[in-house]
Order: C-alpha cells, then structure tokens, then sequence
C-alpha cells in the first residue's frame, strides 16, 4: 500500500508542472509571438528550472506542439439542441469566441505562420483539425437521422463548409469575425445542404455510351 501511494505522488506532481509549463508557453506566444519563444522565459513565468523543462521537453518545438495540440484538443462542448441550425450556429460561434481571444489568435499565428514550418507543428495541425471535425460530426448524423438533412450528406465536407468563411476572414481577408459571420456562414452551410451541394463523394461512374 506505502508503495502505491509513493509512486502515485510524482504523478501529481508532474501533471501540476506539465500543466503549469503549458499556461506559460502560451501565455509567452501571447506576449512575444513564436520568434521570441524561449525554453528560458517558459521555465521562469512557470516558476520551474528550465532544466524541469528540458528534462520533459528537449527544445521549443517539441514543447510548444504540446502545449498547442493539449490547448487545441481540449473537450470542446458539441451541442444537441434538437435542431440542426442552433447546432450549428453553437458550433460557429464556439470557433469564433475562441480564434478571436488572444490566445486564439497567437495559436494560429504560431501554427499557420510563425511555426508553420517545423514537422510536429503541421502535424499537430493537422492532428487537432481532424480531431474537431469527428469530435463534431454527432451533429450532423444527427440531423440526417430526424430528416433535416439529406441522407446522403458527407458530414466532414458540412463542417469544413461551415468552418472555411471563418478562417477565411481570420487568415486571408482580416475582416471582422463576430456572431453574425458565424451565423451568416450557417445559412450557407444549410443551403449547400440542402441542394445536395455537401453530398458524400462515390466517385464518378463511366458515362454508358
């Protein structure tokens, strides 16, 4: 019993560093941007040795991976309102809310620009994109199965629809992003639906001659 307990004492621990390193990486990407990053700076604003960092983390890479991919990949609530529009409009508005704040928007200038380069970087990009769209496709086999959807409806090409004029006003246009560009992007989103726009991909058949 004395054995369990002391070898569950470090799990505490490390989880309480491993949380506390991770605030702080973000917080330096809010402050600085990714070009001023340091292992250093993330070590002192965590009130740890940088050598507890390096001993996790062997450079700033590896750690600010982790520290977006565990930011990105946190449970992200997924609405069953009943109905598929206030579904969706939860969801918009939930992408919204959160690449506007500061942290948002120093995320995607380290993941998009600043970093976009480095492998774990894109990886972790591509990783979290494709853990959003299963974490939120329950919504849309939702609405297929109480009819309001076509039955045929490719739940992923929904939501990447949903999603594409948002990043498009964040990371091409810099145009105002708020509540009515989530729910603007909504009524497109259902109208393509609906006129079989956003349906699952067979393939394309041989024309018979």
């Amino acid at each position: 019993m004395q054995s369990d307990q002391l070898s569950a004492r470090p799990v505490g621990r490390g989880a309480k560093v491993r949380a506390a390193v991770h605030a702080a990486t973000l917080a330096e990407l809010v402050d600085k941007g990714y070009a001023a990053l340091s292992v250093e700076n993330v070590a002192q604003r965590a009130g740890v040795h940088k050598t507890t960092v390096y001993r996790r983390w062997k450079d700033r890479e590896i750690l600010l991976t982790d520290a977006l991919a565990e930011h990105m990949a946190m449970d992200i609530p997924v609405p069953d309102t009943g109905a598929i529009e206030t579904d969706l409009r939860a969801l918009a508005r939930s992408l919204v809310q959160a690449f506007t704040s500061p942290t948002g928007q120093a995320i995607l200038a380290a993941m998009l620009t600043g970093a976009a380069h480095i492998p774990e970087i894109a990886a972790a990009r591509r990783h979290v994109f494709d853990d959003r769209l299963a974490r939120a496709e329950p919504v849309v086999t939702r609405a297929i199965e109480r009819g309001e959807l076509p039955g045929d409806t490719d739940p992923a090409e929904l939501l990447k629809t949903l999603a594409a004029p948002i990043y498009l006003r964040l990371l091409i246009t810099a145009d105002l992003v708020d509540e009515t560009t989530a729910d603007q992007a909504v009524r497109v989103t259902l109208a393509a639906a609906h006129a079989g726009a956003l349906q699952t991909a067979h393939g394309d058949e041989p024309a018979n001659g």
